[in-house]
């Protein structure tokens, strides 16, 4: 093994012997130390404040075959190492939801993107903005790359050998890769299950096929957050049925027996949903770490479902002088929390001290300004419908859950339903979207934007329904003509894929999606 690998496979032994019962234990008494905070309203805020967590993956440029991102490469560009080593990650400074602060986090976005971009040019790659890449690397398929791994003996310090499992295209994370060779290890199901595609793995690295966008929305006083959660919960459904990004799958991943037409009829609209859940859970352990949360009754009970969840890492934990060091065991169990809507309590400082709801359901989308738009919109909605008291709330948590799931597979054609404002329950789709999207504007307004800004910002979501077309629809379109043309399925995919970045490339920062359809 090269030394390189070598190194790795000793840090992932240096991470498996912590103790896990004494991590739990020093995790517990840290949520003690959180809710003592919150209590005393440390993590409260003069007002809400919105953040994004930007997920990329980089191709070649001239055939948009998947490309590894050298590390030298992410540093110069000011990205961060995500679980593959084709991913890059932009997470922005944390601004107050208000007319300028949603330019700020634009305006950042875009200024660090576009260097990004020109840097990476001059390596022959660029990065893209998609949910789940379709074209693995030249000369290269997408199983082996998503399943190749080696093994290196390692000699504890008692003398005992033991084998670490490495995954070979996998980023230098001790933490992902200690997720393989873990006791705990069985808690991660490590394959995809989708219609006609099944794909087991000896690590988590399938994982890698999908990139999202995550929007955080700081609340202003931390003890009302399960409020603004459970509201989170029942606009999850119909945010992801609006921003569905991932149809296919790379062909070969596909069962030898599946025909286009299976996998055109078969598919469903958001499959990095399905991804995520199914290499991160194990179907018999119940639930799985990857899942729709239940509502919250109190901000004790999110702090206490963080602590008690099920540490597949007991990651060690090194002294810092943050202020969230203060409950660093804590912090680093959140790291494995996942659920599709989060609660998140952290800062570097007391003054910075907050309580935040990252929103994971949404993947990256074709633009920058596709994905603001969601911020927009997700940040809008919590305002205005807890201010309000939006009847929203009182819908059956597993019918929102339904509406998820449903979305999921479906995307905009799935059959959702909504309680209006005026408290009617509804599975109209045009009521539906009229009333979340009139009132995602409602909360940008009350927070000090014109009409006129709000509008924009929304309007790609606006375009969406009323166009009915949604990032995944147009690729399933691309393929469905392809395929009708006489194309393979693998040919049609391919097509579609490099058609996709080269009109991203053409707007992602100064266009939207709407730019890619005409109206119909």
């Amino acid at each position: 093994m090269p030394s390189g690998e070598a190194e790795l496979a000793a840090r992932v032994a240096d991470v498996l012997s912590v103790d896990a019962d004494e991590f739990r234990d020093r995790a517990e008494a840290d949520a003690e130390v959180i809710k003592e905070a919150v209590e005393e309203g440390v993590f409260d805020n003069p007002q809400a404040i919105v953040g994004f967590e930007y997920e990329f993956y980089a191709v070649k440029s001239d055939d948009c075959t998947l490309r590894r991102v050298p590390r030298r490469l992410l540093e110069l560009i000011g990205f961060e190492k995500e679980l593959g080593l084709h991913n890059a990650e932009m997470t922005t400074s944390p601004q107050p939801l208000s007319a300028y602060g949603l330019v700020a986090q634009e305006a950042e976005i875009k200024a660090r993107l576009q260097t990004a971009l020109r840097v990476t040019r001059s390596e022959g790659m660029r990065l893209v903005s998609d949910s789940l890449w379709t074209i693995p690397p030249e000369g290269e398929d997408a199983a082996t790359y998503l399943t190749d791994s080696i093994e290196q003996t390692i000699t504890d310090p008692d003398g005992t050998e033991r084998l670490i499992r490495v995954a070979t295209n996998m980023s230098d994370s001790g933490r992902y890769h200690a997720m393989a060779n873990t006791s705990g290890a069985d808690t991660a199901g490590m394959r995809i299950e989708a219609p006609n595609v099944s794909l087991q793995a000896d690590t988590v690295m399938p994982e890698s096929l999908i990139t999202s966008i995550q929007p955080h929305y700081q609340v202003a006083h931390a003890p009302d957050l399960p409020l603004y959660f459970n509201y989170a919960l029942r606009v999850a459904g119909p945010l992801l049925a609006l921003g569905v990004n991932s149809p296919f799958f790379p062909p070969d991943l596909y069962d030898d027996d599946a025909t286009a037409e299976d996998v055109l009829a078969d598919g469903w609209m958001e499959h990095r949903i399905s991804v995520f859940e199914t290499v991160l859970n194990d179907p018999s352990t119940g639930e799985g770490k990857v899942r729709f949360p239940k509502d919250l009754g109190s901000v004790d009970e999110a702090i206490d479902r963080i602590a008690a969840d099920d540490t597949i890492v007991p990651m060690p934990v090194d002294d810092g002088e943050r202020f969230d060091d203060s409950f660093s065991h804590f912090r680093r169990k959140h790291g494995t929390y996942w659920r599709w809507v989060r609660p998140v309590f952290g800062g570097p400082t007391r003054s910075a001290a907050n309580a935040r709801i990252e929103f994971r359901p949404v993947a990256a989308q074709p633009t920058v300004r596709d994905s603001i738009a969601f911020l927009a919109a997700f940040a809008g909605l919590l305002e205005s419908l807890t201010r309000l008291e939006h009847p929203i709330v009182e819908l059956d948590w597993e019918v929102a859950r339904e509406n998820f799931y449903a979305a999921m597979r479906e995307g905009f054609d799935a059959e959702l339903t909504w309680i209006t404002n005026d408290g009617r329950e509804t599975t109209d789709r045009l009521e539906l979207y009229e009333d979340l999207l009139a009132h995602a504007e409602d909360g940008l307004t009350n927070r000090g934007l014109t009409e006129e800004e709000a509008a924009k910002y929304l309007y790609p979501l606006r375009r969406r329904v009323r166009q009915k077309m949604t990032p995944a629809r147009w690729k399933h379109d691309r393929v469905r003509e392809a395929v009708d043309d006489g194309a393979d399925l693998e040919a049609a995919i391919e097509s579609m894929q490099q058609r996709y970045v080269e009109n991203q490339s053409e707007t992602l920062l100064e266009g939207s999606f709407a730019d890619w359809f005409v109206d119909r």
